[in-house]
């Protein structure tokens, strides 16, 4: 049974139609991508979900035991909680469960109140803490605090000391959490590194609810979704498939419109010629042929459908004005440290002509500040760095910091940067990015990031540089402008270093990937797949137990046969506890792993098996104790020093 079901949606602001017609279904353990164009009512059809909006025309059903979640439910913007507690929220009703059985255990202990009734509601509440992982949920949050990129250390930290990133993660992790069996996603993986985004495809491809998820990520988008929404024209269309396979469709699609269309036009031109040449004969019955052809040709217009014009997209063309030597960027044991703590040491680059390398690592490790540094624009700790002869350098900083805050035009903010140019040059330019007519007069202080993102990337394409820095140039982009993008930088005859996250624009362009780390750089010759098969990714390996110290007595050559036998027992026991140690620390890698999760099943097992193996731990550890305290007396007796 669905989950969720559109008939007919149509939603229009004053006399603009977003999209019409409509119709859909979200079944259980669909997980969907919404893609299109900015502006094309992606956000629109979610708020539609969420009651936000009412349609202009149809309807939306959901069904009675559908539970929907989405980021605006669980915002964590002036807080005052730690980050733990306030991800702790989405589980209050858990936590009043276990204050009411602390409550109840405390009223039998001391015989007060009803025991029976007393007896069932506990039992009621302990059911209801399996039911809603009452004996796991501490460890899921932490677990997804860790996934996406925070630290022990962090948890306690307030929410209202957070930026932006950290409280969108925050309460992209509530949303997770929060028991909906369907999560609405608006742009998930915004704010994650690599790492943080793998994490969350394993959770979301585990999970056993259903998603509709918007996203610019394609890589993301073909790992973890099953079918495709687009919102195109004005027109819904669903797709079976993730990303790649819609892709594929599409141009299928459009190639048999096409197809079609020609054909169809080929045969009313045909026809018509049929007709032209009977006026010519003029005779009475040449018009009756004439009259039966004209109604064919109506009857073939009539189901005549052209196809779509593709959307406006951003034509992007990089020209070098100079090329450079074969050295294009040397550099040796560069490092950085702020207020005394290394951020990074020992990094070495040597960068050629017609490389497109890439620069990736987890959010704080210095990607950008090491761009800076080899721009000159931040001063190093140490390390050498040299231009290769010829190297003009263009450079797009994420932040669009080089761009104008002020009420300068578009038109002037390029204008005033290429002044070779005339005014007709630099609108055409313009228009080539998307701003037309009067758009050219917009105030840049008013424009969107997205806007400041083309206006920064244009400037960069008309600089001839040869040498391209970039960090995060596809921020901004919708997926269209992004495949245009790679088209043109695919084809640049320049040399490119490039920081992303967007792992299929690395997978598209890549010569060589890079991984910033402390202590240097990890290089592999591909592209991002390439990387991962040469770095997989690792459990991380559980902490080495230092080797127990050697107790003085075992020096002494006379010892006296009881403390030989309980030294015996002591190292029997350690040896066990040791072994229980191992089993724990297994098991708890275990629950927080990413594919347990989402798994009830698994974690309850666990559980089960974790509390089981630490009261046998506990029971040990007490009789470790006492032969412990007996060793200490008898060794006390002989003046014996352990």
């Amino acid at each position: 049974m669905a989950l969720v079901t559109g008939f007919g949606l149509s939603v229009a602001f004053g006399d603009q139609t977003i999209f019409s017609g409509a119709d859909f279904s979200i079944g259980p353990k669909d997980k969907i991508g919404l893609i299109g164009v900015n502006g094309a009512g992606k956000t629109t059809l979610m708020r539609l979900l969420t009651k936000e909006i009412a349609p202009a025309e149809g309807t939306v059903a959901i069904g009675k035991d559908t539970v929907i979640g989405y980021m605006e439910q669980h915002a964590c913007s002036g807080s005052e909680r730690s980050m733990l507690d306030e991800l702790l929220t989405v589980y209050q009703d858990v936590i009043d469960a276990e204050h009411e059985l602390e409550d109840i255990a405390r009223q039998i202990d001391r015989g007060t109140g009803d025991v029976a009734a007393l007896t069932r509601r506990q039992q009621q509440l302990n059911d209801l803490l399996a039911w809603h992982d009452g004996f796991t949920y501490r460890s899921r949050a932490r677990s997804a605090l860790l996934g996406l990129g925070f630290k022990e250390e962090d948890f306690s930290l307030p929410c209202s000391v957070l930026s932006g990133g950290q409280r969108s993660k925050v309460s992209l992790a509530k949303l997770l959490l929060c028991g909906a069996n369907l999560l609405l996603l608006d742009e998930p993986t915004n704010h994650l590194d690599v790492r943080s985004i793998d994490w969350l495809q394993g959770f979301l491809t585990d999970f056993r609810g259903s998603a509709l998820i918007i996203s610019h990520d394609r890589y993301f988008l073909d790992k973890v979704t099953n079918r495709t929404f687009s919102l195109e024209h004005g027109a819904l269309y669903a797709a079976e498939g993730n990303y790649s396979r819609y892709a594929a469709l599409r141009a299928e699609r459009i190639k048999t419109e096409e197809r079609a269309y020609a054909g169809t036009m080929k045969e009313i031109r045909r026809i018509e010629g049929i007709m032209e040449q009977q006026r010519q004969f003029n005779r009475e019955r040449n018009y009756k042929t004439i009259a039966s052809k004209q109604k064919a040709v109506d009857r073939l217009k009539e189901t005549l459908v052209r196809p779509e014009a593709e959307e406006q997209s951003i034509r992007f063309s990089f020209k070098t004005d100079l090329v450079s030597g074969n050295d294009v960027l040397m550099c040796s044991d560069i490092s950085k440290a702020f207020d005394g703590a290394p951020l990074f040491q020992d990094v070495s680059l040597h960068i050629r002509r017609g490389e497109r390398v890439f620069l990736i690592g987890d959010n704080g490790c210095g990607k950008s500040t090491l761009l800076k540094i080899l721009l000159g624009r931040l001063r190093r700790d140490s390390g050498k760095i040299t231009l290769g002869v010829g190297v003009r350098i263009g450079y797009f900083d994420q932040t669009l910091a080089e761009l104008s805050g002020s009420d300068k035009t578009v038109l002037d903010e390029v204008w005033d940067s290429f002044r070779k140019l005339n005014e007709v040059d630099v609108r055409r330019a313009l228009a080539a990015f998307l701003f037309k007519g009067e758009d050219v007069f917009k105030s840049m202080h008013a424009l969107s990031g997205g806007e400041r993102g083309r206006v920064a990337l244009l400037k960069l394409m008309l600089s001839g540089a040869n040498f391209l820095i970039l960090d995060e140039p596809t921020n901004h982009l919708d997926i269209q402008s992004r495949e245009a993008l790679e088209v043109a930088f695919d084809t640049f005859d320049g040399t490119m270093l490039v920081v992303s996250h967007d792992r299929y624009f690395i997978n598209r362009l890549a010569t060589r990937v890079l991984r910033l780390r402390p202590d240097g750089i990890d290089s592999v010759t591909g592209n991002y797949d390439d990387f991962c098969a040469a770095f997989p990714a690792r459990p991380e390996e559980p902490p080495v137990k230092a080797a127990p110290k050697e107790n003085s007595y075992k020096k002494q050559k006379e010892l006296d046969s009881r403390i030989r036998r309980t030294r015996g027992k002591l190292g029997r026991l350690e040896t066990e506890i040791d072994a229980i140690d191992a089993e724990i620390e297994a098991l708890q890698t275990q629950l927080n792993a990413p594919e347990t999760a989402a798994n009830y099943e698994d974690i309850l097992r666990l559980t089960t098996a974790l509390e089981t193996r630490t009261r046998d731990q506990e029971a040990l550890m007490d009789e470790w104790q006492a032969l412990g305290e007996e060793l200490e007396t008898l060794t006390a007796e002989r003046g014996d020093n352990l």
